[in-house]
């Protein structure tokens, strides 16, 4: 029996010395957490993966009262409990530990000096530990005659160092959910093999390195030996794909990057990364890197010095202007660029130029999430934090992938899912987590307001609305329910291609959770409707509670690392720094103010408005940033013409890309490794960038670039300085009041921040931003695209990306990631493929009324009967060649997921 007096206390003595007990915790975690990380030592043990006593290394001696018989127990798995005696390194202990590890390393090669993680083994470093002399066993001869697997691109195995802790599984399974490795066979015989025991390069394995990140020894490693090198420095900064915005600690040694490894401490990404964040950085220093100005002269672009290329800018933006007026110039900024640039780039087009004409990225991805949420919530940004995945009870999945497009955050949602929690998808194909989910509603490309509007109407009609949110907090309700009554649920149903019943359990699911998250992406915004879509999604929320407390929100997934930033810092026609609208009187004045120059008053174009622009001759001259519309925006033809027709066309960028090509001035840019700045992240979360390595010779930061080009233009700018233009920013962006670059730390803020430099982690909480939400009722309308060309173009065509590329790949196909993938592909279903007698593996052509494309084809139940799939993520094909022109109608957001074409055998297959 436990000793009662003590157990009443509620105490714990670990090595004579009592501590209260608090918290219900196992003894390992007691004692890191009241004494010390090293006061135990550990092999299996992992704090990111569940404990499993593999090793029995962190064993202590237990006893129930103070004089009773001790037992050695594993510390890891072990609960504590209240009067327990704790002996961590006593004399029997001190052997057990010792013997484990000479019967560990009578298995284990004993080639520690050449070994690739000598130094940073933490096998070596226990057996160091626990006093470890002498091996008093026969050296095994299992394992030291495994060949290293090096198959894979970037994984390597060299089972002769396994010490069987499983750690890699429990990583592969508990982390990434892939579950690509186990452990096979028993006792002596057992080994880790990689799914039906096959190399690992055939393996299902997607290459997130948690697996060689988390193995104590050199059993799993990566062609970059992360875990081993031996480096100058070693910085943190922040991860330049997604929206996640993980944190990177990057290895650098003689001013080169090496290695990257996930920080564990990192709140966003807890030691994860996806293989682009972790592997995919060799970018930066590619030999097709720009690394001097180009000015084009007799219709060649040549090399030329900064001096001339700021000087012949200025003269011709200045010519352009007085000719033309200054709304004959426009910028494009950039979401890859820190929120120091893109603030700097929308002052120099307003202030330093004198036009709203300025927009970026986000137009063409998430621009109807900031307007839809704003006409809802009054802010346009996610309402919680990722981390509230696991207090949520059901998640909500609609037009988004982000097991492929957000990969640690789709991680966690396939953790979720796994482990119980309702997982509703609405996708037209069958995703990986769509593989997982409770309820998959495989809806017609552009019918997602349908499907909202009847899940609404089974949420009323089940009597699940939260009635007293609705009174509370909620404006409009009368109309909307009055609206919702009307609907024709078995038209809906019809023209969504979906069973009713199916989208009603789906409902009801939604609305019986305790906790409801949603999670959206460019399947909910790049439509026609995309922006009455989002006020729909809000309006779920809203009609079920799901607001303003942990687990529960809406709750956007952003698609590049600062498209949440570029919009906060106004890099947007209609609003400025902060979203404050441009044609108000008192924000020009505002503006002018912190500017100190008369604030623009004309409206600004949106991207597509520019191209037009261009094209009927209003528009004289683009800048753009980072970004390669010529492979990325809709309806290339179109795009080409209109840059074609300009006067001015300057490209700022890192890489000689198909815009590039075109232009009259090309800027060479640097990488999010080589400068200085904050991202903002898909959970509002500003984060530090720090400059890893300096730029290549002959390029400048970004930041640079723009200070310079604005003295050039007449107005006074410093040096760039990021942490002096977050001052900057910090005056004039009224959430961004309380951030500066020292308060930031290591783990960042979320936005708004307040003045003692307090972060929201959940917003509306009491309250929305605009006061009451409003709730919005819309017809399902179909897209002018399907009305238009279903009868000569029958198919419908969806675009997304593949976990091995980015959007354009201009960054990924210049690494290893193209060996893994290296072409797009087109997906028809098995059922298409014999009408149109298209085989698996041989090329087809899609044909719209704006162009044609020809690509691989994957014969696949992926999608369904009638709906396409691609990529367009190689410029070799380029595949927006065929996508439409049509837009969100509020924010002119392309429709890229609803293309009508048609598909036959290429000529030549």
């Amino acid at each position: 029996m436990l000793d009662k007096t003590k157990q009443d206390k509620k105490e714990v003595f670990i090595d004579g010395v009592a501590y209260p007990l608090t918290s219900e915790l196992s003894i390992l975690k007691f004692i890191k957490k009241n004494i010390g990380q090293k006061v135990v030592p550990t092999l299996c043990a992992e704090p990111r993966v569940k404990a499993f006593g593999a090793c029995r290394v962190c064993s202590v001696d237990v006893r129930l009262t103070s004089d009773g018989p001790a037992k050695a127990v594993a510390s890891c798995h072990t609960p504590i409990s209240a009067g327990m005696h704790i002996s961590t390194n006593s004399k029997s202990i001190q052997r057990l530990r010792r013997n484990i590890l000479e019967l560990v390393i009578s298995d284990h090669p004993l080639d520690c000096l050449t070994c690739e993680v000598n130094g940073a083994c933490e096998l070596q470093d226990v057996a160091a530990t626990v006093g470890l002399r002498d091996v008093r066993y026969a050296p095994g001869k299992n394992h030291l005659s495994r060949e290293k697997d090096a198959s894979h691109t970037y994984m390597r195995m060299d089972l002769a160092k396994c010490i069987h802790c499983s750690r890699c599984v429990r990583a592969c399974d508990e982390i990434q959910g892939q579950f690509t490795l186990t452990m096979s066979g028993r006792g002596f015989n057992s080994k880790i093999t990689v799914d039906n025991d096959v190399a690992f390069g055939d393996s299902s394995c997607v290459s997130c390195g948690a697996c060689a990140q988390i193995c104590p020894t050199s059993a799993i490693s990566d062609v970059f030996q992360a875990k081993s090198v031996i480096a100058d420095k070693k910085v943190r900064t922040v991860c330049s794909y997604c929206g996640v915005g993980c944190n990177l600690d990057v290895a650098v040694q003689d001013g080169q990057v090496i290695a990257i490894q996930a920080p564990k401490d990192a709140e966003v990404n807890a030691g994860h990364t996806c293989l682009k964040g972790r592997y995919a950085f060799k970018f930066y220093n590619h030999p097709d890197r720009l690394t001097s100005p180009l000015i084009r002269k007799n219709n060649q672009l040549v090399p030329c010095s900064w001096e001339e290329t700021f000087q012949f800018l200025a003269t011709k933006l200045e010519n352009i202007k007085a000719a033309h007026g200054a709304d004959a110039i426009a910028g494009i900024s950039s979401a890859r660029c820190t929120n120091e640039e893109n603030f700097l780039f929308q002052k120099m087009i307003r202030a330093s130029i004198g036009t709203n004409n300025i927009d970026c990225c986000a137009r063409v991805c998430h621009s109807p999430t900031a307007y839809g949420m704003q006409q809802s919530f009054g802010t346009g940004a996610a309402t919680n934090s990722i981390k509230d995945i696991q207090f949520t009870d059901a998640i909500l999945l609609i037009g988004a992938n982000p097991t492929a497009a957000h990969p640690v955050t789709g991680a966690k949602i396939r953790q979720a899912a796994l482990s119980g929690k309702t997982l509703i998808v609405l996708d037209p194909v069958e995703t990986e987590l769509a593989k997982l989910a409770d309820y998959h509603l495989p809806l017609r490309p552009g019918t997602n307001l349908a499907v909202l509007n009847m899940m609404q109407y089974f949420i009323i009609k089940a009597g699940l609305v939260d009635q007293q949110f609705i009174d509370e907090r909620c404006e409009g309700a009368k109309e909307f329910l009055a609206r919702i009554d009307e609907l024709d649920i078995d038209a809906m149903a019809e023209v969504s291609e979906l069973d009713r019943d199916l989208v009603e359990k789906a409902a009801i699911a939604y609305a019986q959770a305790s906790n409801a998250m949603s999670f959206h992406g460019l399947g909910v915004t790049e439509h026609s409707q995309g922006s009455k879509t989002v006020m729909q999604i809000a309006n779920l929320a809203m009609l079920t509670g799901n607001i303003g407390r942990v687990g529960v929100g809406v709750n956007p997934l952003r698609g590049q690392n600062n498209v949440q930033g570029a919009a906060d810092m106004g890099c947007q026609p209609h609003q400025g720094a902060g979203y404050l609208p441009m044609d108000n009187v008192a924000n020009q004045e505002y503006y002018s103010d912190k500017y100190q120059v008369q604030s623009p008053t004309t409206t600004g174009k949106k991207i597509p408005e520019m191209f037009d622009a261009a094209i009927s001759g209003e528009l004289k001259a683009l800048w753009i940033v980072g970004e390669d519309v010529v492979q990325t925006d809709p309806n290339t033809s179109h795009v080409l013409k209109s840059l074609q027709n300009l006067e001015l066309l300057v490209v700022q960028e890192i890489f000689f890309s198909e815009t590039a090509k075109l232009a009259d001035v090309v800027l060479p840019g640097s990488s999010f490794l080589e400068k200085s700045g904050t991202f903002t992240n898909g959970e509002r979360r500003i984060q530090k960038v720090n400059a890893v390595v300096d730029p290549l010779k002959g390029c400048k930061t970004d930041g640079q670039i723009i200070v310079e080009m604005m003295r050039a233009l007449g107005s006074e700018q410093d040096d760039y300085d990021a942490a002096e233009v977050l001052k900057e920013i910090a005056d004039v962006v009224p959430f961004f009041k309380g951030v500066t670059w020292d308060n930031l730390g290591t783990q960042g803020l979320q936005w708004p921040v307040t003045d003692g430099g307090v972060d929201t982690q959940i917003l509306h909480v009491t309250e929305f931003t605009r006061g009451k939400g409003k709730l919005h009722y819309f017809d399902f309308q179909e897209t002018k695209e399907i009305e238009k060309y279903k009868d000569e173009y029958p198919f419908i065509l969806t675009t997304g990306r593949e976990l091995q590329h980015y959007n354009a790949a201009t960054m990924t196909r210049r690494t290893a990631n193209s060996e893994i993938l290296s072409a797009d592909i087109i997906m028809i279903n098995p059922k298409d493929a014999r009408a149109k007698q298209i085989v698996d593996g041989e090329l087809a052509t899609i044909t719209s009324n704006r162009g044609e494309v020809t690509l691989n084809i994957e014969v696949t139940k992926k999608v369904k009967p009638g709906v396409l799939r691609t990529t367009f993520h190689f410029p070799e094909v380029l595949v927006n060649m065929v996508t439409s022109a049509e837009t969100d109608a509020e924010t002119k957001c392309p429709e890229y997921k609803v293309v009508a074409v048609d598909i036959n055998r290429a000529i030549d297959a």
